[in-house]
């Protein structure tokens, strides 16, 4: 992994959309809540579902702002992937 810096203008600085991703996943992954019984007993377990989580966001989602996913907006694919694809990318 090769690390990214930059010289950001502190006028532009915002923590708005890091915010923003923090309440969509504990919205819809209910298990980063204190609110309910469904935790992981294993760390590798969790860590699983959160990389699915976010797998499915980015490549399975289509987005109501942007009409399609946040993978397509990027350039990295060209449809939106099924659960199968994304299962695939277990074996």
């Amino acid at each position: 992994m090769v690390p990214i810096t930059g010289d950001p203008e502190p006028t532009h600085i915002s923590t708005s959309y890091v915010e923003r991703q923090n309440l969509t996943m504990r919205m819809i992954m209910r298990l980063f809540t204190r609110l309910t019984n469904r935790f992981r007993k294993k760390v590798k377990n969790h860590f699983f579902a959160t990389a699915l989580y976010f797998m499915y966001y980015n490549f399975g989602g289509i987005h109501k702002t942007l009409q399609v996913t946040p993978a397509m907006e990027a350039g990295i694919t060209d449809h939106v992937w099924s659960l199968g694809e994304i299962a695939k990318l277990t074996d």
